[in-house]
């Protein structure tokens, strides 16, 4: 089991953390040859070889609900939903999504250049987004992973921010120890650390609110942030005292063409971003010959 989790590895780390998301998925081979060989009527061997040809789409591997003959589960014995088969026929496919960039594409080129080439172990497929989609995938992904029944979601959230925002900085070594974020009228830009706290810049600080509202805004009666629980309103009025609606140049009253155009500034809008997905095929090419080996026997 050591030797196959050293196989599953890659590595990541020339790529800042925010730029990768992974998404996990299983196949249940014995749905799909059951449906090769007793419905469609093929032997074994033409089903092994059809099968193994298999490329899933990106939404199939990516879809936060599965549908057959793939499902999600963090079981370490689990079962097929759809025909209760043993996890000895389940294949799992791990994809990870790199963003498009600057910051990434030398990085990202040479991680797919040092990929296995033969027989197909690794899938890469692009796709065209934008930048707000691709913050909103950030978005849903990040409030996943966070308790917002416990406060310590606030400062993982504005962390999460803060790597997104400025990949370069070393974040993770700022935030050991950090019990409180605070706003700083002495910064005009950045951050400043003393003892357990914080200080953000009003502008910095002002972002991250923002990201706190849109995680926790749906979890219960307005949105969550640093300071208390905020209405749209109160955060709006809030945005515009000290001057951060003004300097976005964000003149509307409307409070909700207020959000809008907040989220606009945050997330880049409907500026292009490719995204490179890599497909790690290299446990359903195993376990599709154990598979056949099962049916042909």
């Amino acid at each position: 089991m050591a030797g196959a989790a050293k196989k599953r590895e890659l590595d990541f780390t020339a790529l800042p953390p925010s730029a990768v998301t992974e998404y996990t998925t299983r196949l249940c081979l014995a749905c799909i040859f059951d449906i090769f060989t007793a419905q469609l009527g093929l032997a074994p061997r033409t089903a092994y070889s059809e099968i193994k040809k298999h490329s899933p789409s990106v939404e199939e591997l990516t879809a936060r609900d599965a549908k057959r003959p793939y499902f999600h589960t963090e079981e370490k014995h689990p079962r097929c939903p759809y025909c209760d088969a043993a996890k000895r026929w389940h294949a799992r496919l791990d994809t990870y999504r790199i963003e498009g960039g600057k910051q990434t594409d030398a990085a990202r080129r040479a991680l797919i250049k040092s990929l296995p080439k033969s027989e197909d172990q690794f899938l890469i497929v692009e796709k065209k987004s934008t930048r707000r989609a691709v913050f909103f995938d950030w978005l849903d992904n990040l409030m996943r992973g966070l308790d917002l029944d416990e406060d310590a979601w606030l400062i993982e959230a504005t962390r999460a921010f803060l790597e997104r925002n400025d990949p370069k900085t070393g974040w993770a070594e700022i935030f050991e120890g950090v019990r409180a974020v605070r706003r700083s009228n002495r910064l005009e830009e950045g951050f400043e650390r003393e003892g357990a706290r914080l200080y953000l810049s009003p502008p910095l600080y002002n972002d991250a609110l923002l990201v706190q509202y849109l995680v926790s805004r749906s979890h219960k009666h307005g949105g969550r942030t640093l300071e208390g629980r905020l209405t749209l309103m109160d955060l709006v009025r809030r945005m515009r005292y000290g001057g951060y609606l003004e300097s976005r140049g964000i003149t509307e009253r409307d409070q909700f063409e207020i959000l809008e155009q907040l989220v606009e500034h945050l997330t880049g809008g409907d500026a292009p971003v490719k995204l490179y997905y890599v497909v790690d095929r290299r446990d359903f090419l195993d376990k599709v010959k154990t598979v056949y080996a099962a049916y042909a026997s």
